[in-house]
Parts: C-alpha cells; structure tokens; sequence
C-alpha cells in the first residue's frame, strides 16, 4: 500500500504522516512537499516507521510534476490549502488514485462533488471533508441517523482550550483561519442554505472537562454543505457549525480581528511604494510566525492540556413518534489531533478498498460510524454517545 501526503511537512500534514507510519498498512508513505528540508526534519522526528517514508519535491501547481509524484499511488490524502482541491482531483483522476482531503469550505466542497459521475467512471473513490471538523461530526450525525426516523436538526459545537491570556498560536492554516473570520458562514434553516454575518450566532457551550464553557460562534464550514443533502429525506431543517474564536482566547482573537478590521484581510492588492501588495498576503506572512513549533504535533506536548478539545454534534428527531436526542462528543488531548488521523484512517480504507463503491462521498455517506470511531479509539481519540428521550411514552 502506497499513500501519497500532498502537504506532508504542513501543520495537519505531518500528524497524518505520523499516524501512517506507524499503520500496519501502508508500506510507503511519501511526503510530497515544496519544503524538502521542512519535511526531511518531519522524518527525523517520526517515533517509529520512518524507514517507510519518503520525501519528493512537489508544487501541486505543477501539474506535470504533480502527476509524476502521485503515479503508483494506492490513495492520495491531500493537505495543502483548500484552494487546490479540484487540481489534485484531476491528478488523481488521471493517474488512477483514490483521493481524501480535510475540506473545501463549504463552496469549494460543494463544487467538489460535481466530480462524482467522474470518480464513479473511472472506478475511484473520494472521501471529501475528512478532517478533524469537517469529518468527525459528519460521522458522529451519521452515527445518530442511523438510529433515528426523522432528524430535525444537526448542530456542531468544536470547542477547543485556548492558551490563557494573549498568546496567539494557530492549530490549522492561517489562509483558512482567514477565510473563516470574513466570510459569511453558511447555516441551513427550514430547507435553505442562508448566509449570515461572521461571528454571529454567538452563544456559551459546555464542553467536556478540561475544555468546559466556551463562547462559539457560527463559521464557515463543509458538514453543512453535505449533511442537509445526505440526510434531506430524513426532514432536516436545521444545520449549523460553531467554533470558539478558532481556538484562540478572546484576547488574542481581538489582536487578529483589529488587524482584519483595518484591512489587512483584504484580498485587492493596495500600491506601497509603487509595488502591488495584497493585504492578505502580508498577514499570512506575519501571522506565519505564530504556529506551533515542528514537534509540537510530531511528538507528545509536554503539557497537553493546552491542546485538548472536543468535537460535539447534537442530532434531534424522533424514533418510533417520540423525540430524541443524541450527543456524540470525541474528546482529544492534542487538538489537532484528529485533523491528521482520520484523513489517514481514510486513506489507508480507500487504499484497501474499505469505502463504499467508486464516486466522490461526503464522510456521512462513506464510513461506518462504529468501524471509524473504533479506529480512532485506537489511537486515544475518545467518542462517547448520550442519549435524551422521555422517561415514558
């Protein structure tokens, strides 16, 4: 089994890179990355299994060295930034490779799945969105679906701990963060897809010790893109995602949001000094500083608790006429944790041939809930399911 990681020495790259080398599976793992010096440091730290992983020189917008590096591939789990989503689905239609990435943002999610009758052609299949949040709560609402008769609505909660006071450290791609801090999130109320302001929405969730109350918000994300669609003939009439400030503090978040505010987020380029610049570029340049440390996710945090978060989806509907409610919360003591394993769960699935038949799926159609939360149990993930109904009928 050969996986190809596209992204392999990022932030979310190097824990899928982690977990597959530690995998009984795959007997070749290749970090494809523009970084080689960045990734050959990423093998050196790797506890176990390094002896299977190699690194190669690629730039997914070089399509003919993109091709040459993905050729052989069994799967191919995509890490580099979300904007490149359909490129590396052509690669791989072309080449023959299964495909899994960790979203498209809703938009570029939904654009995605139009490559469905392509995959399905070609005998391939796709698992999109299968990260940390996108993936595991399009799974835990799975879980809950397949218990129940009507849903009437599904709400994601991702709370993770913050670092105290106002430190600023980013547990995923700065572009992303970006994106979800101005662009309108997607929410989907009485049978429609509505846009609303960013960071509204804004309400106190409990979430399981050490994490506890956290003020969220709604962003955009991909599980609402795909779970009205999968679960529409169930009734759904409500789906929304919330997270706390990206994982930030209310303080540091306040720093970053001043910066958007003046401008600095903005994507037209302004004239400095006679020389074209976009605003966004400089931040994501700046803001490059304030990621955690190469080991931060390679090897074990001295101090976990500063990573620790909890995934939770809230499914009600109705079994046999009477309301119900499931709460399935994974709890993780490094947050981003899940971001690289279950793509790499994925991956080594398409690659043994553990996916539902060829086409491009969303996580709540492709994996089974119990197969994959035992997978992820395996690795010190924890999901625990409760359930609210009445005590008589």
């Amino acid at each position: 089994m050969k996986i190809v990681v596209l992204g392999g020495a990022g932030l979310m790259g190097r824990i899928a890179v982690k977990d597959l080398a530690a995998s009984e599976g795959p007997q070749q793992v290749v970090i494809a990355d523009r970084d080689t010096d960045l990734a050959r440091q990423v093998v050196n730290l790797l506890p176990q299994g390094r002896s299977k992983v190699s690194v190669v020189h690629t730039d997914v917008t070089d399509r003919a060295k993109l091709l040459d590096t993905l050729r052989g591939a069994d799967a191919v789990l995509n890490a580099v930034h979300y904007y490149f989503n359909l490129e590396v689905m052509r690669a791989c239609l072309e080449v023959g490779a299964h495909y899994t990435d960790l979203g498209g943002l809703f938009h570029l999610t939904r654009k995605q799945l139009e490559f469905h009758d392509e995959f399905a052609a070609a005998g391939l299949s796709a698992v999109l969105c299968m990260g940390s949040a996108p993936g595991v709560p399009n799974v835990q609402a799975r879980y809950a679906a397949d218990r129940l008769d009507t849903i009437e609505s599904i709400r994601i909660y991702d709370g993770i701990l913050p670092l105290a006071g106002d430190d600023i450290r980013f547990g995923y791609a700065i572009p992303t963060i970006i994106d979800e801090l101005v662009m309108p999130p997607m929410v989907y109320r009485d049978g429609e897809f509505v846009a609303e302001e960013p960071l509204s929405g804004e309400e106190d969730y409990w979430f399981e010790p050490p994490v506890g109350m956290l003020r969220c918000h709604l962003s955009l994300h991909s599980e609402v893109a795909t779970l009205p669609v999968s679960f529409k003939e169930k009734g759904i009439r409500e789906c929304f995602f919330k997270i706390n400030y990206w994982g930030m503090s209310p303080e540091s978040f306040a720093k970053v949001k001043l910066l958007a505010d003046l401008g600095f987020a903005g994507a037209e380029p302004v004239e400095v000094k006679g020389v074209q610049v976009r605003p966004r570029d400089m931040l994501v340049t700046l803001l490059a500083d304030y990621i955690p440390p190469l080991d931060a996710f390679v090897q074990e945090p001295a101090d976990p608790t500063h990573w620790t978060k909890e995934i939770v989806t809230e499914i009600r509907g109705t079994r046999d006429g009477q309301p119900r409610t499931y709460r399935l919360g994974t709890l993780t003591p490094i947050g981003s944790l899940p971001t690289g394993v279950a793509p790499s769960i994925a991956a080594q699935w398409l690659a043994a041939g553990r996916i539902q038949g060829p086409g491009v799926f969303a996580p709540e159609v492709a994996l089974d809930p119990v197969s994959f939360f035992d997978a992820l149990a395996g690795r010190g993930i924890i999901t625990r399911v409760s359930i609210m109904e009445p005590v008589s009928h």
